[in-house]
Order: C-alpha cells, then structure tokens, then sequence
C-alpha cells in the first residue's frame, strides 16, 4: 500500500528519497508543493520518520504519509504514525501547511489513517496536541478522538476502534 484516498485527498507513503527532499525543503522535479509545503512540523516528522526507518525498517503501512490535495494535486501537509503498534496501541501524528487549515482536509487525513489502524487489528489510536492548539482539538474530536487526560502543556487524546481479529503487525 503506498497510497490511501479520501473524497479530497491523496496519502502518499513517503519513502526514504522523498523525505530527504521534505527535510531539504528541495522539491525534486515532479514533486508538486504548495508554496508553504514544507513547513516545520512537517520537517519533524519526516526526520523523525526517517530515523526510525534507518534503525527498524519501513514500518508500512505505519509509516509518513504526504497529503496531496486532488483539486490541485498540491502537497499540503503530512500525517503519520510515530512507530509501529506496541501493545495494541499506535501514536498517530500530523500537521498543514498554514494555506490549507481550516478546511477539514486534517480530519479528513486522521480518518483515513484510522481505517487503517483498524484493518491491521490496532484497537487504540492516540495523539497529543497543545494545551493551547484549539483548532488541533476540534480536528481530533472530528475524526472521533476524545481527551484521555494531559500532561502539562499537552492534551492528550484516543479513539478506540474496537475488537479484530486480525493481527497487529504489517
């Protein structure tokens, strides 16, 4: 699987090229940008997607994904899980250049992942956001996450997606 659809959208698996180019800020020759792709959240986490490729492998289908609008076929952003499921459980995180906010394509994104956590028998998805990043909060309970608690300036937030029978390895 190295791409997921949505209504709106493209998820594009990253690979190890691709997110050497992100972090440059250097599109290569057939990468399509927005003028404000890549920003630095989307640097964080292909660095640290990158990293954890180099140490463990490509950990697909749980690995960083780049948001391609379809209206335009534009780059707008990057969604991604922080490592492969550990007991029963994965971290999800994800981040808009600041053109395409505010437009529901985060939730949009965050659901499509969540279908995907759910076809390889992960029962809990979670994510952090800041204390003070209202609009992050209202994407989350968008895509079904709910506050689970928080620890000092973060949020911090989960969906269960129940039982399966299948495993929770790629």
């Amino acid at each position: 699987m190295t791409e997921l659809h949505t209504p709106r959208l493209t998820l594009h698996a990253i690979d190890t090229a691709e997110g050497e180019r992100i972090i440059a800020r250097h599109a290569g020759a057939t990468d399509v940008w927005a003028d404000d792709f890549p920003f630095d959240g989307d640097v964080i986490g292909v660095t640290a997607f990158l990293r954890t490729a180099s140490a463990h492998g490509n950990p697909r289908p749980f690995g960083h994904y780049r948001i391609t609008r379809k209206a335009d076929g534009q780059a707008i952003g990057g969604i991604g899980y922080k490592g492969r499921p550990h007991n029963g459980c994965v971290e999800i995180g994800y981040g808009l250049a600041p053109s395409a906010r505010g437009q529901g394509y985060a939730a949009e994104a965050l659901t499509a992942l969540l279908t995907v956590a759910a076809e390889h028998g992960v029962p809990r998805v979670v994510a952090d956001t800041d204390r003070d990043n209202v609009a992050s909060q209202r994407t989350l309970e968008r895509a079904g996450f709910r506050q689970s608690g928080a620890d000092g300036d973060l949020f911090r937030y989960e969906v269960l997606l129940g039982n399966s029978s299948q495993s929770s390895q790629p």
